[in-house]
């Protein structure tokens, strides 16, 4: 029974995704893997001699993949994942955060247009403008008063006039804040 099995197992045609992820896949499954975002990425970032370039093409067409791309492979343009990555909030914020080389302004511009990356920024990027992201984050009571908690040099003032134009978040800032 157990040589049957195995005979029948030889004879099933392996999928480039099991190949990929167990380590079996070859450069001559470059051509397959370049016609999905997310194979391109996993063969660029797993096979060794992968061409990285046609790869990061395929990545391009979703901004997750492109993201991951450049946090992940070698040899990765960082411009063009970040130009591809960049134009939602919480993937500019992971960029910034994850991608060595990441242009925190430009990926700042993108994290500053909701008021959670806004904050997410200014507390955990180096170098962000805590100016800009305050502006933004303080246009929404609990980001308000999130960012005067936890972001150092918030001005708190600022903070306390949005805050406090909701009871929960009022009570919240006096009682941790002051």
């Amino acid at each position: 029974m157990m040589k049957l099995l195995e005979k029948s197992a030889e004879e099933v045609k392996q999928t480039l995704g099991y190949r990929v992820k167990n380590g079996l896949a070859t450069l001559a499954d470059e051509e397959e893997a370049c016609k999905k975002p997310e194979w391109a990425y996993r063969f660029a970032r797993d096979i060794e001699g992968a061409n990285i370039e046609k790869c990061q093409e395929a990545a391009y067409k979703d901004s997750w993949y492109a993201y991951l791309f450049a946090r992940d492979v070698k040899g990765a343009d960082i411009r063009k994942c970040e130009e591809v990555a960049c134009k939602d909030p919480k993937l500019a914020y992971l960029f910034a955060m994850y991608v060595k080389g990441a242009n925190i302004e430009k990926c700042q511009e993108v994290a500053c247009k909701n008021p959670f990356w806004a904050y997410a920024f200014a507390r955990d990027i180096k170098g962000a403008n805590i100016e800009k992201c305050q502006e933004v984050a303080c246009k929404d009571p609990k980001w308000a008063y999130m960012f005067a908690k936890y972001v150092k040099s918030a001005d708190i003032e600022k903070c306390r006039k949005v805050a406090t134009s909701d009871k929960y978040w009022a009570n919240k800032f006096a009682e941790d804040i002051g």
